[in-house]
């Protein structure tokens, strides 16, 4: 979508925009005047650290300018607007047509689940849940998972688990491995031990006796050691403050750990947990789930809340027995904390945009702003080339944070973790890259602009206009940057393969070998943040005499990363879970946000030159976009959320399958039979069930 649009853009602003801006505003792209004179008064911006002053409507020599080219400048913020918004659209379209045929094709058994939360405590049970579902009418429920209070279980398996780790390493430390089996180089060490209890027919009491060394010693041919070598010792603390310590045979002492929690865990499992207000409930059919998670079940607010349950493998079931209102306060907390921790960033933000203006390094220090007036390439690199590199570095390491926080907020499945972390990181870099960068880029000093912002509403367009004319020149570098110079280091995934000799040189165990060979997940918070900022700074642009430059470099991103991505996704990189097209909404609503400050931003260059007719022509545009966002929600994103009826496959009455009929009006029919889809083969023999329960 970003390739068709900025295409278009970036042949109308080469073709149109960019003549009319050199005939009659005479700035090149770095945002200098064309005769290099200055105006008095008026509102400035600062360019390679010098200060151009604007007086509205009248140049130094008191000559009226032409202004006729404004109206050139209201007329392309209208056609890029609605170019946006066409494309917008159409994306939308073909997303949730290939999405409704998709999901409404398959049939596994997490589309027959939903997640019912808010259940009263008089009926928490898996009768009651039962009989109050079949009794609405909607259809039959097939099973039911209700979620208990199971801590003190998972922290068994847990400990359990670092237990095993530990056995396993002294074993192989003793045996000398150094290379692993054939056979287990390209399992998944995680869900290798999980994969037995996903399958329906097998029998948990008679796997409960399943040999955990098989793998392990696979290859020893019956022997312990090819060679005389000492056990492995470890030290056990004990006595008076366990103060005092001995020596014991490390492989003895863990498979005696090991007994006692396998003896303790089946005594776990026996017992009886409180239930809590939470359960996955699995109806007979696709329909009757879609029915119940769009429809509302009861009249009293929060209680039988229905929503569409992820996948079994994606649920995050340490979570699933925390309260309402501990999840609340996790997720308010961590809120707020993010907002606290935005006010801080914005020191180092402010900071750091302050050497784009050689005014602010003066002040500071001036012998250093002498010697970068006098060396044109050293001030060059470090008001260019500096901040654009510290804020690509920030962009970097700042999700690694975010996502931390995310993983704590209390999500019940990872794809909503994945979603939190594209909503945290997008904020940070829109916010404090963005408008902080850009507000505070040309200020000499950061308060009174803050403070006059905050007095006058209107001061936010002047502000954020005068800036933007001068920063154009970093922002191009930046999307060269993202583009060019980091896209073919992403393509080399430098840390995974940085990372690699040194998880070789610590690896021991056939587990730790096959860990090495694990591809490194693709996380969409990493990378569609900047992407989404990337389009956002290539509309606002867009018509800014640097506007054509940060076009065409838009386009050369995206384009380099639509191969690069595509590359990843489909043969380098794993994606363990998905949210069935929950981003794309995240992605149209910010796009929105983005289209509006551009118009923002628009009204505030026009206003500038005193032709206030047509910047107050903008506000309508303004008032559209407001109505275009709740349009979209009302009308696209309910089908990107849920599965129409229409859509869902009946194999079972072919006479009734509204599916095929609407496939054939939409193409051809398809002839053959239809191959299994990817969450097909990823969930046959799943089921909603806590792995602490019934894992070997």
């Amino acid at each position: 979508m970003s390739i068709k649009f900025l295409g278009v853009a970036f042949l109308l602003a080469a073709v149109i925009i960019a003549p009319i801006n050199k005939h009659f505003v005479g700035l090149d792209f770095t945002g200098h005047e064309g005769n290099g004179t200055e105006t008095d008064g008026g509102a400035h911006y600062v360019s390679q650290g010098v200060v151009y002053i604007y007086e509205a409507g009248k140049a130094k020599h008191g000559v009226e300018e032409d202004e006729s080219y404004l109206w050139a400048y209201l007329v392309f913020t209208y056609v890029f607007t609605g170019l946006a918004f066409y494309f917008l659209v159409a994306e939308t379209r073909k997303i949730i047509r290939i999405r409704q045929e998709y999901l409404g094709s398959q049939s596994t058994v997490t589309d027959r689940t939903i997640r019912l939360s808010g259940i009263p405590k008089d009926f928490r049970s898996e009768g009651k849940i039962t009989e109050t579902l079949e009794r609405l009418e909607i259809g039959k429920v097939e099973s039911v998972m209700l979620c208990r209070e199971w801590q003190d279980l998972d922290s068994l398996m847990d400990e359990r688990a670092k237990m095993l780790k530990k056995l396993e390493e002294a074993i192989s430390v003793h045996l000398g491995r150094k290379q692993i089996p054939r056979t287990a180089i390209g399992i998944d060490p995680i869900l290798d031990d999980r994969r037995r209890y996903r399958d329906e027919d097998v029998d948990v009491e008679e796997d409960a006796h399943h040999d955990e060394g098989e793998n392990l010693l696979s290859g020893s041919d019956g022997h312990i050691s090819p060679y005389d070598q000492p056990r492995p010792a470890t030290r056990i603390w004990g006595g008076f403050l366990n103060l005092s310590s001995r020596k014991v045979d490390a492989i003895d002492y863990y498979e005696e750990q090991l007994r006692k929690l396998d003896e303790k865990i089946t005594d776990a499992r026996k017992k009886e947990y409180k239930a809590t207000a939470l359960a996955f409930v699995t109806m007979d059919s696709i329909p009757a789930a879609q029915m119940a998670v769009q429809a509302l079940l009861d009249p009293a607010p929060m209680q039988f809340v229905a929503t569409l349950a992820p996948a079994p493998s994606d649920i995050v079931w340490a979570n699933t027995y925390l309260s309402r209102s501990s999840r609340m306060i996790r997720s308010w907390s961590i809120t707020i904390f993010i907002l606290i921790l935005t006010i801080i960033w914005l020191v180092p933000v402010a900071s750091l945009a302050s050497l784009l203006n050689l005014c602010s390094i003066e002040k500071v220090a001036p012998k250093i702003a002498a010697i970068l007036s006098r060396h044109d390439i050293v001030r060059a690199l470090v008001q260019t080339g500096l901040p654009t590199l510290v804020v690509s570095l920030l962009n970097v390491a700042v999700p690694f944070l975010y996502d931390y926080l995310a993983n704590n907020q209390g999500s019940i499945s990872q794809s909503d973790v994945e979603l939190s972390v594209i909503s945290k990181n997008f904020f940070f870099t829109f916010f404090n890259v963005f408008l902080v960068f850009t507000v505070f880029g040309t200020a000499t000093n950061i308060w009174p602009v803050l403070q006059d912002s905050l007095k006058d509403a209107t001061k936010i367009a002047y502000n954020l206009a005068t800036s933007l004319q001068a920063l154009g020149l970093f922002y191009t570098n930046f999307i060269m940057l993202q583009g060019i110079g980091l896209f073919p280091l992403r393509l080399l995934e430098f840390g995974s393969v940085s990372l690699y000799p040194i998880m070789l040189w610590g690896a021991k165990t056939p587990r730790d070998y096959a860990e090495l060979v694990q591809p490194p997940v693709f996380k969409y918070g990493f990378y569609l943040p900047t992407s989404i900022l990337v389009f956002i700074l290539c509309i606002v642009y867009s018509i800014l005499p640097a506007g054509f430059l940060v076009l065409l470099f838009g386009l050369i991103y995206f384009v380099l990363g639509y191969f690069t991505y595509k590359y990843q996704l489909l043969y380098a990189m794993d994606h363990p879970q998905h949210a069935t097209g929950a981003a794309w909404t995240m992605i149209s609503y910010r796009v929105m946000i983005g289209i509006g400050i551009f118009q923002l931003a628009m009204a505030g260059v026009i206003a500038l030159k005193q032709a206030f007719t047509a910047a107050a022509l903008v506000v309508p545009l303004i008032m559209f976009t407001m109505w275009f966002s709740y349009f979209y929600a009302r009308t696209f994103e309910p089908l990107t959320k849920y599965t129409a009826l229409r859509s869902i496959t009946r194999t079972d009455d072919q006479a009734v399958d509204l599916a095929d009929e609407y496939i054939r009006l939409q193409r051809p029919p398809r002839t053959g039979r239809r191959p299994s889809t990817l969450d097909e083969d990823r969930e046959r023999g799943q089921r909603f069930i806590n792995p602490s329960l019934v894992m070997p």
